[in-house]
């Protein structure tokens, strides 16, 4: 797994934007954030690496929401609570997996940070 994100109480470092992409250049397999037009192995070097950051950071979040909702929908309170086996069907997960991103969610919600 990525490099654990910073918890509520620590300052979240703010990654490189990620561009729109038009949807013509998107279009094109070879463009890509507009790296190919790039002459300069040093600028190429840097905005790469800066894109790199940029998707880990919004990797790394966007799985702490998953593991939010996940304990959302496992709640045994809800009247319309999920099995972790429906929670795995839903996100394309393995049941072990599902159970541990429950468990991390429901660690996150009492605010307690990742291991």
């Amino acid at each position: 797994m990525a490099e654990p994100t910073p918890r509520r109480h620590e300052p979240r470092l703010r990654p490189a934007p990620l561009l729109f992409e038009p949807a013509e250049a998107a279009a094109d397999p070879e463009h890509f954030f507009d790296l190919e037009s790039i002459d300069d192995p040093r600028a190429l070097l840097e905005r790469s690496t800066e894109l790199t950051h940029a998707f880990r950071a919004a990797a790394d979040r966007a799985m702490e929401f998953q593991a939010l909702a996940a304990a959302q929908l496992a709640d045994p309170r809800r009247f319309d609570r999920l099995t972790t086996a429906d929670i795995a069907e839903r996100a394309e997960w393995t049941e072990d997996y599902a159970k541990k991103m429950v468990e991390f969610g429901r660690d996150l919600m009492r605010g307690e940070p990742a291991d």
